[in-house]
Parts: structure tokens; sequence; C-alpha cells
């Protein structure tokens, strides 16, 4: 695994992140889900985080990333949902009135490591295979429906 260096630090750390909109609707489509990988890139970008995969989905979002020590899971989740709610609330109206509550994204996450039994590259190629696997699924259920 490769090191990162930081002022006075060498780490190695990796989280996959999962987040979803409120009400787990599928407001991250188009525009949408183009807007919001670039938010993502220009936060990690600015915070020196290290996006390894990343995959928007019209009902999640699956990070996987390598942040200096002095970032919890915690403060890149609550940075990444708080800044991208702004800019995306700011720029789609649909989204807000899909989304009437006043919040993009559900209070709650999913973060996990990279460790002994999950390797960085299972999760990588997770991420990366996760629309590949809808456009399956759903040739898959058009030709069991016969249509």
């Amino acid at each position: 695994m490769k090191y990162r260096n930081g002022s006075h630090t060498r780490y190695s750390i990796y989280y996959h992140i999962v987040f979803v909109p409120k009400y787990r609707r599928e407001v991250l489509t188009g525009r949408v889900e183009e807007r919001l990988k670039e938010v993502i890139s220009r936060i990690a970008f600015v915070h020196d985080w290290l996006i390894e995969a990343m995959e928007v989905m019209p009902d999640h979002v699956h990070l996987f990333l390598s942040a200096p020590p002095r970032y919890s899971p915690a403060q890149i989740v609550n940075i990444t949902k708080s800044y991208t709610h702004r800019q995306i609330y700011k720029e789609y109206k649909e989204v807000r009135q899909m989304l009437w509550g006043g919040s993009l994204w559900c209070d709650g996450y999913f973060v996990s490591t990279v460790n002994d039994k999950t390797t960085k590259e299972q999760v990588k190629r997770y991420i990366e295979d996760q629309k590949k696997d809808l456009k399956q699924m759903k040739l898959w259920d058009i030709t069991e429906n016969g249509t």
C-alpha cells in the first residue's frame, strides 16, 4: 500500500464512505450527478484528500479516499455533505422541490477502512462496478418481464 506524507506525518489511511439523499430520493442524476462529482473533487483537492474511486448513483454516493490523519471520518462526511448541500441546493431548483425538508442528505452514513480482509483494490473495484451492475440488472429485468 502506498504511503502519503504530510507535515511531520507518514500515513496510509483509506476510507470507503457511503451517504444517501434525504428520503433516499433518486435526485443524483444527469447534471446534478456531474456537478456533485465536480464539487466533491474540489473539496478533496482543497483538503488534501486523495480520491481513489467515486461513483454517484441516483440514490447514494460512494467515496473511496485517503485523508490525512487530522481528519476523522465524521469530519470528512460533515465537510462533504455540508458543502455539497449548499452548492446543489443553490444551483438546482428541482432538487429543492423534490427534497422540500430543506436538507439534501440523510443524517447517517456508512464508513469502512481498508484492512487485512478488505483490500484497497477490492473496494475500488466494487465502487467502479456499481453502474455496470445496475445496467445489467435493468437489462435482466426487461428480459425477465418479456418487454
